[in-house]
């Protein structure tokens, strides 16, 4: 019997338990508008996290492609390697922060999703 194995097959069983009855005492303990309150507040970290992140990928990959373009030919390449990687890491932040709010309000039910304010949703 592999005993590696198994712990890790238990660790992921009693993550995902722990993660189940931490829910069912939310629900229980604090109610739905507990819930609520804290997806919006998901919500609104997401986006501002996001934007920051975005921002920053895209400076920090002009300033590393520029910094690249008067080193060697050896580091130049590499600079432009990291300067892409930064900008498609930056593009990904964008379309997560495009579906991120919508995704919350789906989970959380609502109804009246209106992309200028994203994380105002309500529920019924």
């Amino acid at each position: 019997m592999d005993v590696i194995s198994l712990v890790n097959n238990t660790t992921k069983i009693v993550k995902y338990l722990a993660i189940f009855l931490v829910f069912v005492g939310l629900l229980q303990s604090q109610g739905l508008t507990k819930l609520h309150d804290a997806m919006k507040s998901l919500c609104t970290d997401a986006i501002s996290l996001l934007a920051v992140a975005i921002v920053l990928m895209i400076v920090l990959a002009a300033v590393v492609y520029a910094g690249g373009q008067v080193m060697g030919a050896e580091t130049r390449a590499r600079a432009t390697v990291w300067a892409t990687a930064m900008l498609t890491g930056a593009i990904i932040g964008a379309i997560l922060y495009i579906l991120v709010p919508w995704l919350i309000a789906q989970i959380v039910g609502s109804t009246n999703y209106d992309p200028s304010n994203p994380c105002d949703f309500k529920i019924q």
